[in-house]
C-alpha cells in the first residue's frame, strides 16, 4: 500500500458510515450484511487483537464491546478523528498502514481487518502475511474480510455487470484497487506459514478468510 490510496480514504471519511448503511446504491451489495460481517470477525477473534485500517472504528467498537484488547492502526488522520468520536476517550488509534506500523506493546493472538486488504498488490499481500505470521503467537490467527473473487473471469464479470448497471464509481473502484483472487490469497497464506485455512462468502462481494499460525 505505501499510502497511495490515502486521498481516497480522506474523501470517503465523512460519508463512510453512510455508505456502509446503504446510502449509495452502487455500493449497497458491497456492504450488504455489514454488521454480520463485523460480528463474525469479533466472534472468531481471541483476546489480544491488532486491527489494520480501522477507518471510522466500526469493527474496533464491536471488538472493544466484546472486551478484546485492541491495538488499532489507521493511516488517515480524518478517519482517526472520526473513529475517536465513537471509541472510548482514552483509546489510542495509531498512525500506520498494512505495511508500516508501530510494534504492539503486547503479544498479539489475532490480526484483523475489514475492507482493507485490497489496497495491497498481490506481491505486497504475500510479504505482509509473512510479517503478520511473525507478529502472532503460535495458534494465533489472521481474520480478514474483503471483496474477493474466485477467479479472474468472475472479477471481469462483476466489472461488466457494474458497467451495465451504470455504476461508474464502482467500476472505477474495481479497476483501481487490487481486489484479490481466492487462489492467490490461499497460496500466499500457505507460503506465509498459515494452516487451517478457510474462506466464507458473506455477500456478493465480500468473503472472510482465516488462517492459523502453525505450531512447530
Amino acid at each position: 500500500m505505501g499510502r497511495e490510496f490515502l486521498n481516497v480514504f480522506s474523501e470517503w471519511a465523512e460519508e463512510y458510515d453512510a455508505y456502509v448503511q446503504g446510502k449509495d446504491q452502487q455500493y449497497k451489495e458491497v456492504f450488504a450484511d455489514y454488521d454480520r460481517i463485523l460480528e463474525e470477525i469479533v466472534e472468531k477473534s481471541s483476546d489480544n487483537v491488532m486491527e489494520f485500517g480501522i477507518g471510522t472504528g466500526n469493527l474496533t467498537y464491536k471488538l472493544l464491546n466484546a472486551e478484546k484488547n485492541v491495538f488499532a492502526v489507521e493511516p488517515s488522520s480524518q478517519m482517526r478523528e472520526l473513529a475517536n468520536k465513537k471509541l472510548p476517550e482514552h483509546f489510542m488509534v495509531y498512525d500506520g498502514d498494512l505495511q508500516q506500523y508501530p510494534t504492539p506493546p503486547h503479544k498479539i493472538d489475532t490480526i484483523v481487518s475489514s475492507y482493507v486488504f485490497h489496497h495491497l498488490t498481490d506481491e505486497e499481500k504475500s510479504i505482509v502475511l509473512k510479517q503478520y505470521n511473525q507478529l502472532l503467537t503460535f495458534g494465533g490467527k489472521v481474520i480478514f474480510a474483503d471483496t474477493m473473487f474466485i477467479s479472474e473471469a468472475a472479477y471481469k464479470l462483476m466489472i461488466e455487470e457494474a458497467m451495465n448497471m451504470g455504476y461508474a464509481e464502482l467500476v472505477e473502484d474495481l479497476n483501481r484497487e487490487h481486489y484479490p483472487l481466492l487462489p492467490v490469497v490461499y497460496e500466499a497464506l500457505k507460503q506465509a506459514g498459515f494452516s487451517d485455512l478457510s474462506f466464507r462468502q458473506m455477500n456478493k462481494f465480500v468473503w472472510i478468510f482465516e488462517g492459523t499460525k502453525m505450531s512447530y
